[in-house]
């Protein structure tokens, strides 16, 4: 059975991107535009890594990170953050926050898929 991966960012092209990536890769792959819309998709449903940008509209992803992580059904979904912003601190926030690695766009495909094979939950 296909792993699900949610993927959130305000980008269109993006989450096609991503998807094409992760679904080329083997992955189902659900896609929201921002953190309010990803939250109100987190239905209870298995899902078994989350991407997220940082700088979204709406609720941005350090917010819906902290969010996920009150969630009992999706406390421990580890969250790779896929953004433009490089700054330490934001990093630090990020991680604080719960998430567990930091791409940066622009990104090589294999790179991220690398980051999601190794922490993609079973």
């Amino acid at each position: 059975m296909a792993k699900t991966i949610m993927v959130v960012d305000d980008s269109a092209s993006i989450r096609m991107v991503v998807g094409i990536a992760l679904r080329g890769a083997g992955y189902d792959v659900i896609e929201a535009q921002d953190g309010k819309d990803a939250l109100a998709k987190l239905t209870g449903q298995k899902i078994h890594l989350i991407i997220s940008d940082v700088n979204m509209p709406v609720m941005d992803g350090i917010s819906f990170v902290k969010a996920i992580k009150q969630h009992a059904s999706y406390r421990f979904t580890p969250i790779i953050m896929l953004t433009t912003e490089s700054d330490e601190a934001k990093k630090r926030e990020g991680q604080l926050a719960g998430a567990k690695a930091w791409v940066l766009k622009p990104f090589k495909p294999e790179q991220m898929l690398g980051a999601v094979q190794k922490l993609c939950l079973p």
